[in-house]
C-alpha cells in the first residue's frame, strides 16, 4: 500500500484533472479544523474538562486518505477527488504542523524536531505523492496513455485501502486494551469518548456543511468536503500523542471506535447530502 495508494490516487487525479479547486480546498480544510479547534478549547475553558487536547484533536482530524478518499471515490463524480485530496493536503499540513504545539499545550518543550516531523508526514502522505505524481505526469506527452492504463488498477487499490485500515484497527483494539478498572473510572471515561465520538462524526460535518452553504461552490464539491470532515479519526493523532505523551491511550479507543460508527454515519450523510442537493436544486 505504501505505492500502491499513491499510484491509484495519482490515476485517478489524471481521470478527474486537476484545477485551482485543490489549493482553495486546502485553505478551507486549514480554516475549518482550526476554528472547530478553537471552539473546543474555549468550551473546555468555560468550565467543562470534558475533552482534553488529544481529544480535540481526533474530533478534528479525520482519516482523509485511506478512509475518507475511498468513499469520496465510490460516492461522488471522479471529478470531486481534486476535492478530497485539496482537503487531505490542507488537514495534513495543519495536523503535523499544529498538532504536536497543540498537545503539548501549556508545556514549553514540544517535540524538538516537530517541523522535521512535519515535512517527512507531508511528504509522505499517499495525496501528496499522488498529486505529485500526476503534476510529472502532465508534463509529459504521454499523459493520455499513462491515464488510460492507470484508470481501472487506481480504482481497484483505492478500496482496498478499506482493508488495510481494517486490519490496522483489529491490531490496535488488542494492543490497546486497558486494565481493569472501577466502574466510575470507566463511566466517565465512556462520557468523554462519547462526546468526542459525536463531535467528530456529527458536530464537524454539520459545521463544516453550514459552511459551504455561504461559499460558492458546487454541489459535488459541498458533498466532498462534508463527506472528508466526517471521516473518521485519523490514526496520526496516535502518532502524535504518543510523541508527546499525550493520553494515546483516549486516542486508539477514538479511533478505531470513530471507523467503526463512521460504517454507518457517512452513508447516512451521503443519503442527506444527495436529499439537501435535490432541494436547492443543484
Amino acid at each position: 500500500m505504501r505505492y500502491g495508494v499513491p499510484i491509484s490516487l495519482m490515476g485517478l487525479l489524471l481521470k478527474g484533472g486537476l484545477n485551482s479547486s485543490l489549493l482553495s480546498t486546502a485553505a478551507i480544510a486549514a480554516v475549518v479544523i482550526m476554528a472547530m479547534l478553537m471552539m473546543l478549547r474555549r468550551w473546555r475553558r468555560a468550565g467543562d474538562q470534558l475533552l482534553s487536547p488529544t481529544l480535540q484533536l481526533g474530533c478534528c482530524v479525520g482519516n482523509t486518505a485511506y478512509f475518507g478518499i475511498p468513499v469520496a471515490l465510490a460516492l461522488l463524480p471522479p471529478e470531486a477527488l481534486s476535492i478530497s485530496i485539496g482537503y487531505d493536503f490542507g488537514a495534513t499540513l495543519l495536523a503535523w504542523g499544529l498538532g504536536p504545539i497543540w498537545l503539548a499545550g501549556s508545556q514549553q518543550a514540544a517535540h524538538p524536531q516537530r517541523w522535521r516531523v512535519l515535512i517527512n508526514h507531508l511528504s509522505s502522505s499517499p495525496a501528496s505523492r499522488g498529486l505529485l505524481g500526476a503534476l510529472l505526469v502532465m508534463a509529459t506527452p504521454w499523459q493520455a496513455t499513462i491515464t488510460a492504463a492507470l484508470w481501472m488498477p487506481s480504482r481497484v487499490v483505492i478500496v482496498l485501502a478499506l482493508i488495510v485500515v481494517g486490519m490496522r484497527l483489529a491490531g490496535l483494539s488488542d494492543s490497546r486494551s486497558t486494565p481493569s478498572q472501577t466502574e466510575a473510572t470507566q463511566s466517565a471515561q465512556l462520557k468523554t469518548l462519547n462526546a468526542a465520538l459525536g463531535c467528530k462524526l456529527l458536530l464537524f460535518p454539520a459545521f463544516v456543511l453550514g459552511l459551504s452553504l455561504i461559499l460558492p461552490i458546487s454541489a459535488f464539491a459541498r458533498q466532498a468536503l462534508v463527506l472528508q470532515a466526517a471521516a473518521p479519526t485519523a490514526i496520526s493523532v496516535l502518532l502524535m500523542a504518543e510523541t508527546e505523551q499525550a493520553d494515546s491511550t483516549a486516542a486508539a479507543q477514538l479511533i478505531w471506535r470513530s471507523t467503526l460508527m463512521a460504517l454507518i454515519t457517512v452513508p447516512i450523510w451521503a443519503v442527506l447530502l444527495k436529499t439537501l442537493e435535490e432541494r436547492l436544486g443543484t
